[in-house]
């Protein structure tokens, strides 16, 4: 390839979107990424994987040097297709078993623990070092890519955030009210732990999607991506 072509060729971004649970991360994340070209980094597939092995081995969520020392031995693979992300743990695919009630509540408390969260850092700044990327998370801007092309702060009311939540999980009832205080728990946890709370980044930019549709959200994240791009 000559130099013309080559400065010609279309520079990738590394986009980073943050929020709190519910708030629409990892549906905007997965169809702007189909749309850019680019690969779906779930950063909470990876934990879930995770805590997945974890409860399959009988190991306590609070045993910290017993949960790095099983991420150092595990094998997690994202691999993107027309449907979004399969979930590989050691060859297997758990795409399915990871999005269960049990695996949700203990990803969130395997995640707390700095020594996990600093390997599993680790492993996704690997994996979007090359740019590319759209990855979705709770400190991706703030920790995993301080220096992403762009960062977006995915928020919504509490109320609408469980609904939302309700709705994709079809959920009614007595078991709807046990999943609206799952998700307020979830909440103060992600805001309080001492490793990268929850916290919008300095030079992110902030979208309240409370009165927004799916659509709405992404039309602004894809023009803010193609804004960055042009640049």
């Amino acid at each position: 390839m000559n130099d013309s072509a080559h400065n010609h060729s279309p520079r990738k971004l590394i986009i980073a979107i943050d929020g709190p649970a519910g708030a629409g991360k990892s549906t905007i994340a997965s169809r702007l990424a189909r749309k850019l070209g680019y690969v779906n980094l779930e950063s909470g597939a990876m934990y879930r994987a995770l805590a997945l092995k974890a409860i399959e081995q009988d190991i306590s969520f609070d045993d910290e040097p017993a949960l790095v020392k099983l991420a150092q031995q595990s094998r997690i693979q994202l691999e993107p297709t027309l449907g979004g992300n399969r979930t590989l743990l050691d060859g297997h695919d758990v795409s399915s078993r990871i999005r269960e009630r049990d695996v949700t509540e203990a990803a969130s408390r395997v995640s707390v623990h700095p020594a996990v969260r600093a390997w599993m850092v680790a492993r996704q700044q690997e994996m979007g070092a090359g740019g590319g990327v759209v990855m979705e998370g709770r400190d991706i801007g703030t920790k995993v890519f301080p220096d992403a092309d762009l960062k977006i702060f995915l928020d919504a009311d509490p109320v609408v955030r469980e609904q939302r939540r309700m709705e994709q999980q079809k959920i009614k009832g007595e078991v709807a009210a046990s999943v609206a205080a799952d998700l307020r728990e979830r909440d103060h946890r992600d805001r309080t732990r001492a490793a990268s709370p929850l916290q919008a980044a300095a030079d992110a930019i902030v979208i309240d999607s409370t009165k927004l549709g799916e659509d709405d959200v992404l039309a602004r994240v894809e023009e803010l991506a193609v804004s960055r791009l042009k640049k």
